[in-house]
C-alpha cells in the first residue's frame, strides 16, 4: 500500500512539475515586417511593445524583411508568429502561385484581421519629366525587391496600363530607402512604392527635391481585374510639394499568423491590438485606418480561431 501511495505521489509530483514548467515557458512572438524605411516596420515595433506590456512572460522580436512574400514563406516555415502582408500576396500564397513567389500552396496561414490599406505611390524627380504612367517609357524606375508584394503590384498596374518592363529604360529591384537615395543622386528617375500613406522614404525625398506624383487613373485600376485592387486617393499635402490629391490604387494589408499558434496567443494578439489602436497609431499614422468593424471581412484566408473568438465577443464577425 505504501509503495502504491509513493508511486501515486511521485506521479502527481511529476505531473505538477510538467504543468509548472509549461506555465513558466515563455511565449515567443516574432513579428515579420518589411524594410526599416517603410510602414510595416514601425507598426511591427508598436505591436511588439504592446504585446510585451500586455502578455505576461512574452518575448517579442521584430524582424526586418523584404515584406509580403518573404513574410508569408517565413510563416509557413514556422519562423514567425505574426506578419504583415498585402491581400493579393496572401491570396497568391494560399493558391501557390509560383510566379508570385510561392512554390506550393501555403496551408498554415491564418488571419488575425485586415489592417490598413497600402497605397501605390509613384514618385519621380521633376527634372525627369515624368507626369503620367505613359511617361515612364524609356525611363529608369525601381519597383521593389523581385517578387515582393510591391513588385507584384507594379507588374499588375503596368500591365493594366499597357506597359511592360521592356518599355522602361531600366528597371531596378530595390528597397524603398535605396530607391530614394538613387533618385537624390540622379541615378534613378522614379520609384513605385506600395505602402501606407506618409511613409518615411517619400517624406525624406520630398523634403530635399521637387517631385512629380504620378496618378494611377480609375480606368487603369478597373483593368487590373482583381478585387483586391481598389481606386483610392492620396490626399493633398500628404507630402511636401503635393498640393493636390493624387488618384491611385489601394490594396488592403492583412495581419497573418500560423494555424499552430495557440488560440489564446492569437486571441491576445488580436485583443491587445484593437484595445491599443491609439497607441499603435502613434507608432505610425497608417495604423489609424485599422477598423474593428471591417477587420474580419473579405479575407482571402480563414481567421485563426483565437482571432475569431475575439470578433465574436465584439459582435464584429
Amino acid at each position: 500500500m505504501r509503495v502504491i501511495n509513493r508511486l501515486t505521489l511521485l506521479t502527481a509530483a511529476a505531473a505538477f512539475a510538467v504543468s509548472t514548467a509549461a506555465q513558466a515557458a515563455p511565449v515567443f512572438i516574432n513579428i515579420l515586417t518589411g524594410g526599416t524605411s517603410g510602414v510595416y516596420y514601425p507598426i511591427g515595433v508598436g505591436l511588439s511593445q504592446i504585446y510585451s506590456d500586455g502578455i505576461p512572460g512574452v518575448k517579442t522580436s521584430v524582424q526586418a524583411t523584404k515584406a509580403s512574400v518573404e513574410n508569408l514563406n517565413l510563416l509557413q516555415a514556422g519562423r514567425g508568429e505574426l506578419a504583415l502582408a498585402l491581400a493579393d500576396s496572401v491570396a497568391d500564397a494560399k493558391n501557390g502561385v509560383e510566379d508570385a513567389g510561392f512554390k506550393a500552396p501555403l496551408t498554415k496561414l491564418r488571419a488575425i484581421g485586415g489592417a490598413y490599406p497600402n497605397y501605390i505611390q509613384i514618385v519621380a524627380s521633376q527634372e525627369s519629366g515624368i507626369k503620367t504612367l505613359a511617361d515612364l517609357k524609356g525611363k529608369t524606375i525601381s519597383v521593389g525587391a523581385p517578387k515582393s508584394g510591391t513588385e507584384l503590384n507594379a507588374r499588375a498596374i503596368f500591365k493594366a496600363a499597357g506597359l511592360t518592363y521592356e518599355d522602361m529604360g531600366k528597371v531596378q529591384y530595390l528597397p524603398f530607402a535605396e530607391s530614394v537615395e538613387l533618385i537624390k543622386n540622379r541615378q534613378l528617375d522614379a520609384t513605385l512604392q506600395s505602402s501606407g500613406l506618409g511613409m518615411a522614404a517619400i517624406r525624406d525625398l520630398s523634403s530635399v527635391m521637387p517631385l512629380n506624383y504620378v496618378a494611377v487613373p480609375a480606368d487603369v485600376v478597373s483593368k487590373i481585374g482583381n478585387p483586391a485592387y481598389q481606386s483610392a486617393m492620396i490626399p493633398a499635402n500628404t507630402y511636401d510639394g503635393q498640393p493636390e490629391a493624387v488618384p491611385t490604387v489601394a490594396i488592403t494589408n492583412i495581419l497573418v499568423t500560423r494555424a499552430d499558434v495557440p488560440d489564446d496567443v492569437a486571441y491576445e494578439m488580436t485583443r491587445l491590438m484593437f484595445e491599443n489602436l491609439t497607441r499603435l497609431g502613434n507608432a505610425h499614422s497608417a495604423a489609424k485606418d485599422i477598423k474593428l468593424e471591417s477587420a474580419s471581412k473579405n479575407l482571402p484566408i480563414p481567421l485563426h480561431p483565437g482571432a475569431e473568438r475575439y470578433y465574436k465577443e465584439k459582435a464584429a464577425l
